[in-house]
C-alpha cells in the first residue's frame, strides 16, 4: 500500500470513528430525554356526546367549536362488563378506575368491591382535585370519581362518600342529598366543620378565599341553559381551574356537560345544541388555560352516545341544524376522544375506555 493510500485509509477510519461517536451521543441524548408530562389534567366529559352531537353543536355555532383546538383525536370503546350498551355509571367507572363494571354500578367491580379512583389516587399523591357538573353532583358520572356503590341511584349514600372525599372544589346541583336527608344527617354542616366554604352561588366565594369550596347551585339538578342556567358551567370551570392551579404538585379536575344526554333522551335538538355549545365554551376555558400554563393536559370525550342522532340537514352560516333521533336511549357506537397539551399524543388511536384511566394515571405518575 502506498503512503497516500495509507493516509486515505487513516482519514476514512477517523471519519468513521467520528460518525460512530456522534451516533452514540445522539442515541444517548435521546434516551435521556423524556417525553413531556402534564402536571395537571382536566377531563371534560360530555354525557351522551357522540360525533353527531358534536357536529350538531358545531353547525349551530356557525361552523366552529373551541374543541377544534385539540391536537389529537382518538376513539374509545364504551361497552360495559354487563352490556354492549353502557350506562353512565359503568362508563365513568371505566375512565375513573381502569376497570369495567356492570351497568348501574359506580366505582365498584362486578362483585361489588371498591375500586380506587383516579381522584383518590391524586389526593393520596398530594394533588388538588375537583368535580364540576350540571347535573346533581351525586349523579352517576361525577359520583363515579369519588363514591363507591353497586347502585348509582343511592344518592344519599353517595353523598356520604363525597363528604369524606377531600375534594378541594365541588360545584353542581344536588344540595338536597346533603341536607334534606331521610337519615336526618346534615352533611352541609359536616362540610363546614371540615373547613369548606359552602354556598349556592359562584358569587358567594370571595376572590381571596382560601380553602376548599362546595357550591351546591340547586336543590336537585341545575336547570338547562334554555331555562335560565346561563354561563354557569364555563364560569364554574374557570373558577375550579384557578383554585386548583395554586397547588404546585398539580391537580385533577373532571367537568361534566351533563345535560347533553338529557336533551338526547328527550330527542330535542334545540336543547341539545344549547347544551353542546355551553359545554364547548367550558372546553375553551380549559384549553385557554392549558395554552398559557403549558403543563396542563385537556381531554374531551363522552361516556356514550344517546339518541342515535342523525343530522338530516344544516347550514353553517345560519346555524340551522335538523336532527333525527332513532332512539330515546343510549347506543353502542365508539366515542371520540380529543386531547390538547403534554401527553395528548397518547390519546390518538382506538382503545378501551379503561385505557383513558391508564393513560391519565401514567402521565400523572399515579401508577
Amino acid at each position: 500500500m502506498t503512503t497516500s493510500s495509507k493516509h486515505s485509509a487513516s482519514r476514512l477510519a477517523m471519519v468513521g470513528l467520528i460518525i460512530f461517536v456522534i451516533a452514540i451521543s445522539c442515541t444517548t441524548d435521546r434516551s435521556k430525554r423524556r417525553e413531556p408530562k402534564p402536571r395537571n389534567i382536566v377531563l371534560m366529559l360530555g354525557d351522551g356526546m357522540g360525533v353527531a352531537q358534536i357536529y350538531a353543536g358545531m353547525t349551530a355555532n356557525g361552523g366552529h367549536l373551541s374543541l377544534e383546538g385539540c391536537t389529537y383525536v382518538g376513539f374509545q370503546k364504551t361497552y360495559s362488563a354487563s352490556s354492549y350498551i353502557t350506562d353512565s355509571g359503568a362508563s365513568a367507572t371505566a375512565m375513573a378506575t381502569g376497570r369495567k363494571t356492570h351497568n348501574g354500578a359506580i366505582a365498584v367491580d362486578t362483585s361489588g368491591h371498591r375500586l380506587k379512583t383516579i381522584i383518590e389516587m391524586a389526593e393520596e399523591a398530594g394533588l388538588s382535585t375537583g368535580l364540576v357538573a350540571t347535573s346533581t353532583i351525586t349523579h352517576a358520572t361525577p359520583a363515579s370519581f369519588v363514591a363507591h356503590n353497586p347502585d348509582r341511584g343511592k344518592y344519599e349514600e353517595i353523598a356520604l362518600d363525597f363528604a369524606g372525599a377531600g375534594l378541594e372544589v365541588i360545584i353542581g346541583g344536588g344540595r338536597n342529598h346533603f341536607s334534606e336527608r331521610e337519615d336526618g344527617l346534615d352533611l352541609i354542616a359536616q362540610f363546614r366543620g371540615n373547613g369548606y366554604l359552602v354556598t349556592d352561588r359562584i358569587e358567594g366565594v370571595e376572590p381571596g378565599h382560601q380553602g376548599p369550596i362546595a357550591i351546591f347551585t340547586d336543590s336537585l339538578p341545575m336547570p338547562p341553559v334554555l331555562k335560565g342556567r346561563g354561563d354557569l358551567l364555563p364560569r364554574a370551570t374557570e373558577m375550579a381551574i384557578g383554585r386548583l392551579a395554586v397547588n404546585e404538585k398539580g391537580f385533577f379536575l373532571m367537568v361534566e356537560g351533563s345535560q347533553i344526554d338529557w336533551a338526547c333522551h328527550d330527542n330535542n335538538t334545540e336543547y341539545l345544541v344549547s347544551e353542546m355549545i355551553d359545554f364547548d365554551v367550558a372546553i375553551g376555558k380549559a384549553i385557554d388555560f392549558a395554552r398559557k400554563n403549558r403543563e396542563t393536559l385537556v381531554i374531551v370525550t363522552g361516556d356514550h352516545e344517546t339518541g342515535a342522532l342523525a343530522i338530516e340537514n344544516g347550514h353553517m352560516e345560519s346555524g340551522e341544524v335538523s336532527g333525527l333521533f332513532g332512539s330515546e336511549g343510549h347506543t353502542g357506537v365508539m366515542i371520540p376522544v380529543f386531547a390538547y397539551g403534554p401527553g395528548a399524543e397518547k390519546f390518538a388511536g382506538i382503545y378501551e375506555n379503561t385505557d383513558i384511566f391508564d393513560k391519565m394515571a401514567g402521565l400523572l405518575d399515579l401508577d
